[in-house]
């Protein structure tokens, strides 16, 4: 496995309205692979191969269209206020628990260059504060970002609405990938190494395929509504990643999925319930292909998949995730295994999908 272009993936930042670098790197990584690739208005990458038969000649005729949608932002910030002090007040894109924030290296991208920097509440650290202190979770406006630079560079410098992510590298442990932006670049390595897996495998495709890399999904599938309109799909595969709560302290029946036992074919969340039609066709892919999976239901929460099914006159939709640990972290953690199946699951649906 391309285990590399994860990584780059994973590493380069893009926050929701900012996705452009992330879209840069997969433009670089798809060249070949599609018939026709443009960018909407959203900033959405939306790239199309045409059916074809098993001897790569091109079918004929009008094909139904199935679109794969991988969202391209990471959970950030945006700089909100800049105090006297040179402190980063910042407003989120995305869903974060505070509790993960606390004593942070994050990365601020300005136009002038990416600056790395801390990230901290306010208020009075360990040495001078009172056990009831030591209680409080701050909120997340109560976070801020320090620099290290004096107050006049640092007007120098940022601005309001430059972006910020967290700071950390990709690791593989055991056989784990950790990282944080897991969500959702996983989709968009997905959505490059399936289609290469079903070029290379010679079967054809009897459905024109279309791979949109969506923006803004983190605050509320903006990106994927526009394209899935513009699109119009009959089939929809929302392709993201989902909970794996297989860690102490979480009820088995809570558990969402558990790591290792394959790709999670996703029943239903609080946006969208997949079609069970495409729920028992993939089923029968995956053990027709040897393919280990689960079925998955996540309680609360959303994905691109919902945005496929409600558009226009309605598309049949389903969900392929990966079960991911510790996510809106970054310590992200995925299964490689899962990875895999995620990926031979998505190149055989393309390769069978009438």
């Amino acid at each position: 496995m391309n285990i590399a272009l994860l990584k780059d993936l994973c590493e380069m930042p893009g926050v929701p309205g900012r996705e452009e670098r992330v879209r840069g790197l997969i433009e670089t990584e798809i060249k070949g692979l599609f018939d026709s690739v443009e960018t909407d208005a959203m900033g959405s990458l939306i790239c199309r191969r045409k059916a074809r038969t098993a001897k790569g000649v091109v079918r004929k005729g009008e094909a139904k269209v199935l679109m794969l949608l991988c969202h391209m932002d990471e959970i950030g910030f945006y700089v909100s206020s800049i105090d006297e002090k040179g402190a980063l007040w910042v407003n989120p894109a995305g869903g974060f628990d505070p509790r993960t924030l606390f004593a942070r290296r994050v990365l601020v991208c300005a136009e002038s260059g990416d600056f790395k920097a801390v990230m901290n509440p306010g208020g009075r650290p360990l040495h001078i504060s009172s056990p009831e202190d030591r209680k409080k979770i701050p909120e997340v406006k109560e976070f801020f970002v320090d620099t290290g630079m004096s107050p006049s560079q640092v007007s120098k410098t940022f601005q309001i609405g430059d972006y910020i992510v967290m700071d950390e590298p990709f690791l593989e442990i055991g056989n784990k990938c950790v990282s944080k932006a897991l969500d959702n670049r996983v989709a968009c390595w997905l959505g490059i190494e399936a289609v290469r897996k079903l070029i290379k495998s010679k079967k054809g495709n009897a459905c024109e395929i279309v791979v949109a890399f969506t923006t803004q999904e983190e605050v509320g599938l903006r990106g994927a509504k526009t394209a899935s309109f513009a699109v119009k799909p009959d089939y929809g595969i929302g392709i993201d990643v989902t909970l794996a709560c297989d860690t102490p302290g979480v009820p088995a029946a809570e558990a969402v999925t558990t790591q290792g036992k394959g790709f999670a074919l996703h029943i239903k969340d609080g946006s969208f319930i997949s079609d069970y039609e495409m729920v028992s066709e993939i089923e029968k892919i995956a053990k027709r292909n040897r393919i280990p999976y689960q079925r998955s239901i996540l309680g609360a929460g959303g994905q691109d998949g919902a945005a496929a099914q409600q558009a226009a006159a309605g598309a049949k939709a389903v969900g392929i995730t990966v079960g991911t640990r510790y996510i809106h972290t970054v310590t992200e953690m995925i299964d490689k295994k899962d990875l895999k199946a995620a990926c031979d699951v998505l190149a055989e649906t393309m390769a069978a999908l009438k």
